[in-house]
């Protein structure tokens, strides 16, 4: 069992195909379905807290390299139910009797139905590609791992996490030089935005300096963020391939949205919190997560303290540290509280903020805490400054 329930991640995709293959609502009900089942899961169920020890790490690996082709699946079927156009690709992959099946499926779908499959197939690209990619991109020193993070990553254009990520954040974490790092009061929405463009810059700075070091040249096959965009333009030509150009467009604003909810992730996780650079990373410097749901669906990154205290450790690795900053609710309820609800989060985190301040920060970090909290706009933070 305790290898098994990793498999909920695959298992959602395969329950999301044969659900929305009923035709018309299935959509529209499955996204709430999901979303609910995350949220009251985490707010219902004990909080995993155990340090389990695995003998056959290969059955753990198993449902992360699965997800790769079932996502695959998913997203152009659902990028296939988002146009009007006939495919003359999926005609020949398929058997008459089925491609006409999906033709009257995706006739039957709503307007509501194709909105919710939108933002399913990003959510789906941010929990079981971006966070499965993420988990094997720290894993360097596999060609196998690398190969099926990468290719994950590409679903969402986000080749820089593989570069930045590693090598940017987990380095500048907390800092004022981190771009996936949010301030106390800032505008999600612009944080998302900001973050993007800072990230491909940043991810853009660190290759070029690595190259050079290595004397090759900065454009070339050896360029990991020109291979990453060459990744996602294969991907997108298999979307014009399924749905012409509004099959394109489609996966590009898929990507846009599994792209901005990663952003969302990164700004709940570090929300906030403050270090001088130069100084050690710690886990008080991530909001950590026991959250059950939450933490079988991601793979742990819920351990948030412990994957930057040592990001070589793999997901079963990880500790739950529960001595570190928590938050207050599970990654999904942070999420949605962070796109629809921004002054909800901002007025939730602000008495975690003032906690986070009294018992964890340093003398540096106070007075840092403190700037930002006079910037923050919020009475709570101003006050406490």
């Amino acid at each position: 069992m305790k290898y098994l329930k990793y498999f909920i991640s695959p298992a959602t995709i395969i329950a999301a195909l044969f659900c929305i293959s009923n035709g018309a609502h299935y959509p529209t009900a499955f996204l709430i379905g999901f979303s609910l089942f995350i949220i009251l899961g985490d707010l219902f169920f004990n909080q995993n807290k155990s340090v389990e020890i695995f003998k056959y790490p290969s059955l753990l690996n198993l449902p992360i390299y699965i997800n790769l082709p079932l996502l695959s699946t998913f997203i152009y079927l659902s990028i296939f139910s988002l146009t009007k156009e006939s495919s003359s690709l999926l005609s020949i992959i398929l058997n008459d009797s089925y491609y006409f099946n999906l033709i009257a499926i995706r006739n039957s779908f709503t307007f509501i139905d194709q909105v919710s499959l939108v933002f399913l197939s990003g959510l789906f690209i941010g929990i079981m590609g971006t966070v499965t990619g993420h988990e094997l991109v720290h894993r360097t020193k596999s060609r196998l791992d690398m190969f099926f993070g990468n290719w994950l990553l590409a679903f969402s254009w986000d080749c820089t996490f593989a570069v930045e990520h590693v090598y940017g954040h987990h380095k500048n974490v907390a800092t004022s030089i981190d771009p996936a790092t949010g301030k106390r009061g800032e505008n999600i929405y612009r944080f998302i935005l900001r973050a993007m463009f800072r990230e491909h810059r940043d991810a853009w700075v660190i290759e070029i300096n690595r190259l050079r070091l290595a004397k090759k040249l900065s454009f070339s096959y050896n360029n990991r963020m020109l291979i990453g965009y060459t990744r996602s333009l294969f991907l997108t030509f298999f979307a014009f391939l399924i749905g012409g150009t509004s099959g394109v467009l489609s996966f590009l604003l898929i990507a846009f949205i599994a792209k901005s909810l990663l952003e969302l992730i990164n700004f709940a996780e570090h929300y906030g919190l403050v270090r001088v650079v130069g100084t050690p990373v710690k886990p008080k410097h991530s909001w950590n997560s026991n959250a059950t749901l939450s933490s079988l669906y991601l793979f742990n990154v819920t351990r948030h303290s412990s994957h930057h205290e040592k990001s070589h450790l793999k997901y079963w690795e990880l500790k739950p540290y529960t001595n570190s900053p928590t938050m207050p609710q599970g990654y999904l309820s942070m999420i949605y509280l962070g796109l629809f609800a921004p002054f909800l989060f901002h007025r939730i985190m602000a008495k975690k903020l003032v906690d986070w301040d009294q018992k964890f920060a340093s003398d540096e970090e106070r007075e840092l805490a403190k700037k930002q909290n006079m910037k923050s706009g919020i009475p709570l933070l101003v006050d406490s400054a």
